[in-house]
């Protein structure tokens, strides 16, 4: 399992939440509302968002407290993460999720308005920065970073997948503000703009490029862990709720936990869960939250992910999005320590496994798990009509991919999976006798 244990957790799951403390009414007789905001189709939330609702774990966790008071949660859903941060800056959310980037805007934000918030627990994350990618049009001719330049890239400024494309077009010799022509557009707006022809390519945050190459709507151009810089998404807390209700704040980072156990231990199921929440294919979900998948779960906010958010804050100081941020003062994991316990500095100091390349069986509970691409293959040659979806971890970066979407190299008996043709490239030109071959011929090799 690609996943960080979290069963540790579940014996703190059970410690009655009375101890953690209580809202300045309990024991009132009154009710409260927690409002959530969430979202559902950013997948890499949903430990904190879509599946934790769908499992009522929040409500089951605040049932628990049994302080006197009447809880009941708001769960509202967005696109994106700037309405989230504006109906917390408004005093309206009290808790909510987003990625990297978004958390630096709701840093400033917060503190800008006098309604400051913090990073309280960490959702998704991959430390290679796998969870952003460029792709573009099926049939584009473009085949590496150089070749964007002078054209139309769509992406959502001010967002993790912005990020990447800067630094990315930054590290391949061009301007990022005037070597492209970025437009400026919601991840949905973008994808239709791809396949409309009037952007050449886009740069979006998950589920966006896996759904894409999914659908045979885009192919890869730039894998987001080429960077080997950490993007995760987390959840932010209003301080004054926080400091108001405890207790509540732990309640959910309990729930939290719970949910992450429950992916954790049942991956298939809970990407069939998210997918029937987000309309999202299952097959999607599973290709980043899978038992491999591209993104790693669990709560700690771990020094690696500060690091990279106070990294972040120079992007978004020269998009003119923000000033500088005290990331140190956002930052505040006293509420998920004390949520849960003990096993919280394991998770700290825990570093996901390799991913590994796997095969979905239709009508199965569990995925089929690989020593090797070419074993995958084999099976997958042997099983075409019974299958449901087949991954592969990219030879170089480990970020998982569908087996039919991915460039394929043979070098000698070995059969390597690309998420890029550069990245396919870069290997067969360093490897002498190795060539990039298609995913037909991989599979007859397999065979």
């Amino acid at each position: 399992m690609k996943r960080i244990a979290v069963a540790a957790t579940a014996v703190v799951l059970l410690l009655p939440l009375a101890a953690c403390g209580g809202s300045a009414e309990a024991g009132d007789g009154s009710t409260v509302t927690v409002t959530v905001g969430y979202q559902s189709k950013t997948i890499n939330t949903v430990t904190a968002g879509t599946l934790l609702r769908s499992l009522g774990s929040f409500e089951k966790q605040l049932d628990a407290l049994g302080d006197g008071t009447t809880y009941k949660v708001d769960w509202q859903d967005f696109a994106t993460g700037a309405p989230i941060t504006a109906q917390m800056t408004a005093g309206k959310i009290d808790i909510g999720s987003m990625g990297d980037f978004p958390l630096l805007i709701n840093a400033a934000r917060g503190k800008q308005l006098g309604r400051p918030t913090h990073l309280v627990s960490v959702t998704g994350y991959n430390l290679r920065g796998g969870l952003n990618t460029i792709v573009t049009a099926p049939d584009s001719e473009l085949t590496s970073l150089t070749d964007l330049k002078g054209k139309k890239v769509s992406t959502s400024v001010g967002s993790a997948a912005d990020g990447t494309l800067v630094r990315a077009l930054q590290r391949a010799g061009i301007d990022p503000d005037q070597g492209v022509e970025k437009l400026n557009q919601q991840p949905a707006v973008g994808a239709s703009a791809l396949s409309a022809g009037s952007a050449d390519a886009l740069s979006q945050f998950v589920a966006w490029p896996g759904l894409l190459a999914y659908q045979g709507k885009a192919k890869a151009l730039y894998d987001g862990a080429q960077l080997d810089l950490p993007t995760f998404h987390g959840v932010t807390a209003r301080e004054d709720f926080a400091k108001k209700r405890p207790a509540v704040l732990e309640a959910f980072l309990k729930a939290q936990a719970e949910a992450t156990a429950y992916l954790d231990e049942h991956p298939v199921a809970a990407a069939e869960k998210v997918a029937e929440a987000t309309g999202l294919p299952a097959e999607v979900v599973y290709l980043y939250n899978g038992a491999h998948g591209i993104s790693t779960f669990d709560p700690s906010v771990k020094p690696q992910l500060v690091s990279a958010l106070k990294d972040d804050v120079s992007i978004l100081k020269a998009a003119k999005l923000t000033g500088d941020v005290d990331v140190d003062s956002f930052v505040d994991d006293q509420y998920v320590k004390k949520a849960l316990g003990p096993s919280y500095a394991e998770l700290l100091s825990a570093t996901p496994p390799p991913a590994a390349s796997e095969a979905w069986p239709k009508g199965a509970a569990r995925t089929r798990t690989f020593a090797s691409p070419g074993e995958l293959l084999t099976y997958v040659a042997a099983h075409r009509d019974t299958l449901r979806a087949a991954y592969v971890p990219d030879a170089t970066t480990g970020t998982l991919w569908f087996a039919d979407k991915a460039v394929w190299v043979a070098d000698g008996t070995s059969l390597l999976p690309f998420v890029t043709p550069a990245t396919a490239q870069a290997y067969a030109d360093a490897h002498g006798g190795a060539r990039v071959i298609t995913y037909a011929e991989a599979l007859e090799r397999a065979a």
